[in-house]
């Protein structure tokens, strides 16, 4: 595969669930790609369709009446209609994911030692000696204290910040290309979750791995990530470079996400912003721009459907820009 191309690449991404006699979309039309070595953020509210595009891309979706369209390239191999027979071959060896909560994503009555050491023998051809060593070594470059007894222990018996390092350590042990991270720092305290944020930092440097990062806070995208795109509603609202996305967000919903992060500098708000009314229900989405309900810019043009139109180096799905009337810029440290 030549090196100017995506490791990763989803076009026109649709996942639809048979619900009340219909076909219910989740995800719509949302394109991406992931370069090598690249941390990609995919941001948005709950329920706005991050978890289900990875799932997607992972071959995870076996829900009775899902209905799954489109193109996820992954070097050059197309993933979705992939037999899982196929797809077990890449997870783990090609592709691995951080879940959300490792302690209900290890199997309780294993040590978390076992589970690592199972994934490494799946995939290569090592013996259960050398399988050992590298998951202790695993461990201790996750900054696991003790990384020999830890091994021996049970998911129980850890806390939710050593887990998390556990599971990273496992989902790195075949050497992945590509990463993908679901809410990796959920439900941990602020120390924790910056030390893993730096682990997957470094994962490009010293595994040469590519990261997918699924969040919904934008704090840890403007720490970690090269790019972001932001879901809204099960569609792409914006993508382009974090730090262009940053300094002049070009829709609404993405302005609305950085005003709701405390500002590094200038006046201390007496209270942050917030976004009111909640994303609509996939039943309920309106025709035109689903954001238009919550939106202050909302006028007649919005609605009918907007399509992704290039505002400088991003892509927005929002007539605001098209009609002369994109957001103000944001001031330097305001994320």
């Amino acid at each position: 595969m030549p090196d100017d191309l995506p490791l990763l690449e989803v076009r026109d991404l649709s996942v639809s669930f048979r619900s009340r006699g219909r076909d219910v979309p989740i995800v719509e039309n949302v394109s991406f790609s992931v370069d090598r070595q690249e941390i990609l953020g995919i941001v948005g509210e709950s329920g706005s369709g991050k978890s289900v595009t990875a799932m997607a891309i992972m071959g995870l979706i076996d829900a009775p009446g899902v209905k799954i369209t489109g193109s996820a390239l992954f070097r050059g191999q197309e993933l979705v209609g992939l037999s899982q027979r196929s797809f077990r071959h890449l997870r783990g060896r090609e592709i691995s994911m951080i879940f959300q909560d490792p302690m209900t994503a290890f199997t309780p009555v294993y040590t978390i030692g076992w589970q690592i050491d199972e994934q490494i023998r799946v995939h290569e051809a090592i013996s259960r000696t050398g399988a050992r060593a590298r998951t202790v070594q695993l461990l201790g470059d996750m900054g696991v204290p003790d990384p020999e007894r830890t091994a021996n222990r049970y998911p129980h018996q850890l806390s939710g910040g050593l887990r998390q390092r556990a599971m990273i350590a496992m989902a790195l042990s075949c050497n992945p290309s590509l990463l993908i991270a679901d809410e990796p720092t959920t439900a941990l305290d602020v120390t924790v979750q910056a030390q893993i944020l730096d682990l997957l930092r470094n994962l490009r440097h010293n595994y040469g791995s590519s990261v997918l990062l699924i969040t919904h806070d934008m704090g840890v995208v403007a720490e970690t990530c090269d790019r972001v795109m932001v879901l809204y509603s099960g569609r792409v609202a914006e993508r382009g470079p974090a730090e262009a996305v940053f300094r002049q967000p070009g829709h609404p919903y993405t302005g609305a996400l950085l005003d709701s992060i405390p500002p590094l500098t200038g006046p201390r708000p007496e209270r942050l912003p917030s976004i009111a009314g909640a994303p609509p229900p996939p039943l309920e989405r309106p025709s035109g721009c689903a954001f238009a309900p919550r939106c202050h810019y909302v006028h007649e043009s919005c609605m009918i459907l907007p399509s992704l139109i290039a505002y400088g180096t991003q892509d927005v799905a929002c007539v605001l820009p098209a009609e002369g009337h994109p957001l103000p810029p944001r001031a330097a440290g305001a994320a």
